[in-house]
């Protein structure tokens, strides 16, 4: 701190320079610097970026790969964080494709329901790969780099797949409304054409926001700082690397983040609050019983998607520290792709009934 208040009263001291001051640290690493007197304070209190300090120390390296942070601090656990998520990751893929051979292979599940739910177990297999793999691997290696393109790449791919769970959740809200609110009306209202629709607009609006938010990130120039604090290519910790002025890229990056995130959960709102004025209304126990155990499977993955993509995306941009950013990307991108095929099938009779069929015909064929 006292440094710090040396080279303030050192700045102000030469501010009678024009344009610039010469700003001198006393046990710092830094070298003295020409900067105009509002970067030179930013500076001395560290409000600059990594990107802002590159760009004002006239460092215009071409960034061609990066380092990836993500859990580097702590060396000692290493080995211990490759086997968790090495065992959460076969988790997800197995409970994933499980469910998708359940459904496919299983006539009773032949439904639009169960159709979201084996398109939702896929995308989260898709982006859950696209993150954890160069995790594990960056736990053993002590080379922790990603090329420039293929963090483009990974980014892309990331944000297509977690925009279109978003839309793919509010669809089946959308389902469910319409099965339990308007029941006779449930087969021509929710036909195979309109639930194939559902997913290819899902997937065309994660293709748009995928495009608008990795275009908005690597359209800025990126001039020597290459380390982000994160595990996978974030937008967040991107942004702070770039050798620009990043107010108008965070604006995008809020705004883009709140209509993917708040459309669709307002559609999921509005569906499952008309369902529970339904529910109410139901005249027996047992239809109110099955009704509420296959909503509650629905809202508890959604509330716990929407909860951390909202804390991650749809707030003030750098009110939270990476540590807490890295922790809540890990349930959305690691666990909760993990925790579905069991929120589904465990609260789920009709899931668990298809699973005890199979298992009886593979331990007793005849």
């Amino acid at each position: 701190m006292n440094h710090k208040l040396q080279g303030l009263q050192e700045t102000l001291t030469s501010a009678s320079r024009p344009k610039q001051v010469t700003t001198i640290y006393r046990g710092s690493a830094l070298l003295p610097q020409r900067l105009n007197l509002a970067g030179a304070l930013k500076r001395i209190w560290g409000w600059m970026t990594p990107g802002e300090l590159a760009l004002a120390s006239g460092n215009h390296t071409p960034v061609t790969q990066f380092i990836l942070l993500g859990f580097s601090s702590y060396p000692e656990l290493q080995q211990l964080l490759f086997v968790t998520f090495l065992l959460i990751y076969a988790m997800t893929v197995m409970g994933n494709l499980g469910m998708m051979a359940l459904i496919f292979t299983d006539s009773r599940l032949h439904s639009p329901m169960y159709f979201f739910l084996s398109v939702l177990s896929f995308l989260d297999i898709c982006y859950s790969s696209v993150v954890t793999p160069k995790l594990l691997v960056n736990f053993l290696a002590s080379n922790k780099t990603i090329s420039f393109e293929g963090c483009v790449v990974q980014l892309t791919f990331f944000v297509v797949h977690v925009t279109a769970e978003s839309f793919l959740l509010a669809s089946m809200a959308y389902d469910r409304f319409v099965a339990i609110c308007q029941p006779l009306h449930y087969g021509s209202i929710m036909t195979k054409e309109t639930c194939l629709q559902l997913v290819t607009a899902s997937y065309a609006f994660g293709g748009a926001n995928s495009a608008i938010q990795t275009g908005n990130v690597f359209a800025l120039p990126f001039c020597g700082p290459n380390q982000v604090t994160h595990y996978f290519c974030d937008i967040p910790p991107l942004l702070r690397l770039a050798c620009a002025n990043t107010a108008t890229a965070g604006v995008v990056l809020y705004i883009f983040s709140a209509l993917v995130t708040l459309l669709p959960a307002a559609v999921i709102l509005t569906s499952y609050s008309l369902v529970l004025v339904a529910i109410g209304r139901m005249r027996s126990a047992a239809g109110r019983e099955k009704a509420l155990s296959t909503c509650a499977s629905h809202f508890l993955a959604i509330a716990i998607f929407y909860g951390t993509v909202v804390f991650t995306y749809v707030q003030p941009h750098g009110s939270t520290n990476d540590t807490n950013g890295q922790i809540v990307s890990v349930f959305y991108t690691i666990i909760i792709p993990m925790l579905n095929p069991f929120i589904y099938s465990l609260r789920n009779k009709e899931v668990k009934d298809a699973l005890q069929r199979k298992l009886q015909v593979s331990i007793f064929p005849c």
